[in-house]
């Protein structure tokens, strides 16, 4: 991981970290640093503003530096592992699990001042039955099929009329004969594989199904079919060529240039695709459900970043979270990824996503299925899906093995959640 901070040579970082870690712990040095593991990549558009702030906060407060970490492919099996040692960050990025995994190490915040401005869109993935809390809501997590419109204009497809599951493959066959790439997807980039999973499958499973999944009786079958799915796109030349080299960076330049059509991803993408064509008509619709119904939204928790409980600096880590909750920082970092504050009062700020929103997600007319992973599969499993979807995409492993891969870690780690 790297550092705001990070100096050039490693001997000299690691006798400052050491020096750093002194004064934390209340050494000869009256400055308190608080370790905040952002899990946002160098490059992303998130962290420049979340500098700005912290440099704004800390020159508010001279005797705090805030150490911004940035998050590697790995971050989420970093965590899991410091806080199996009790080495726990000050501040870390949950990245959706603030509730079911992190709530035992963090601080509960429903007390904070800022917490009367929790967005109750969020209840259902953020709080417990007692109204307790565990993270800062930066955004509001609503997401669709990312489009470029020009290329799909280019290849006569309507990208608002794409409302079924046929319309969706029509597209990708019309931009496949027109040697297009239909979909952008990134192989080095942990989590790109598993996002396809996530984007498709509430409409991919029967209600039977997914009743199955939170009963602990994984569905094989049905899932490998999904998998199928992703194997006749490499098979039918849907998915870039690129696939196993290419970054998020990629594919933002992919959508950008107009090279690919659609991507399976949030509306953060679409931020950094405008860093390399601010003309680029760029825009989400409605995902087209597989099995059939209606074409739905995708969200829940967003970015949200919350405070360990046992923190030497709880009450330094608090007044931090609270500077980012002030309305202007919370909307101005939800506007850096094109998307929802998770506070009411901030002000949304939604640029040329507006039209997307004011068209599918103010309405209120369509579904807004929460991450799969999230709420059908147990604790630990993320890594499972993004591997297996991987090994399939890149032509490696047949959705059957991968959906039996799946299904064996489902039934150990479920045994273990009970």
């Amino acid at each position: 991981m790297k550092s705001r901070h990070a100096l050039v040579h490693t001997a000299v970082a690691g006798l400052l970290l050491s020096a750093l870690t002194a004064c934390s712990g209340g050494g000869g040095d009256d400055r308190t640093v608080l370790e905040f593991q952002t899990a946002l990549a160098a490059d992303a558009p998130m962290l420049t503003v979340l500098e700005e702030i912290t440099s704004r906060y800390e020159a508010e407060h001279p005797d705090v530096d805030v150490d911004l970490r940035t998050g590697g492919n790995d971050y989420e099996a970093q965590i899991k592992v410091r806080l199996a040692a009790r080495d726990v960050p000050d501040i870390w990025a949950t990245h959706g699990w603030s509730q079911q995994r992190y709530g035992a190490f963090l601080a509960p915040l429903q007390d904070e001042p800022w917490a009367q401005g929790f967005n109750p869109a969020l209840d259902t993935a953020m709080r417990g039955e007692d109204g307790t809390f565990y993270a800062l809501p930066v955004t509001t997590d609503v997401a669709g099929l990312v489009v470029n419109r020009d290329a799909l204009t280019e290849v006569g497809v309507d990208p608002d009329a794409i409302t079924t599951w046929e319309d969706f493959v029509a597209a990708g066959e019309a931009l496949v004969a027109q040697d297009r790439v239909a979909l952008t997807l990134a192989g080095s980039k942990s989590g790109s594989a598993g996002n396809a999973i996530d984007w498709l499958a509430p409409g991919a499973f029967s209600e039977a199904e997914l009743a199955s999944m939170t009963a602990g009786d994984f569905p094989q079958d049905a899932y490998a079919r999904l998998l199928g799915v992703l194997d006749q796109w490499r098979a039918d030349g849907w998915i870039n060529p690129d696939y196993s080299s290419a970054t998020s960076d990629d594919m933002a330049q992919a959508l950008a240039q107009g090279k690919a059509a659609f991507a399976l991803s949030n509306n953060s993408l679409i931020s950094q695709a405008w860093e390399y064509d601010p003309e680029a008509d760029l825009a989400f619709i409605p995902i087209p459900a597989m099995l059939g119904g209606d074409p739905y939204l995708i969200g829940g928790e967003g970015t949200a970043f919350g405070a360990a409980k046992d923190g030497d600096d709880l009450e330094e880590a608090k007044d931090y979270l609270a500077f980012l909750a002030q309305p202007d920082n919370t909307s101005a970092l939800a506007a850096s990824v094109g998307t929802l504050p998770g506070l009411t009062d901030a002000e949304p700020r939604l640029g040329e996503l507006e039209s997307s929103f004011e068209q599918y997600v103010i309405p209120n007319e369509l579904p807004l299925a929460p991450y799969f992973d999230r709420v059908y599969l147990p604790n630990g499993m993320w890594e499972t899906v993004v591997s297996t979807a991987d090994g399939v995409i890149a032509g490696q492993s047949s959705p059957a093995d991968a959906a039996a891969q799946v299904a064996t870690d489902f039934d150990t780690l479920y045994g273990q959640s009970q």
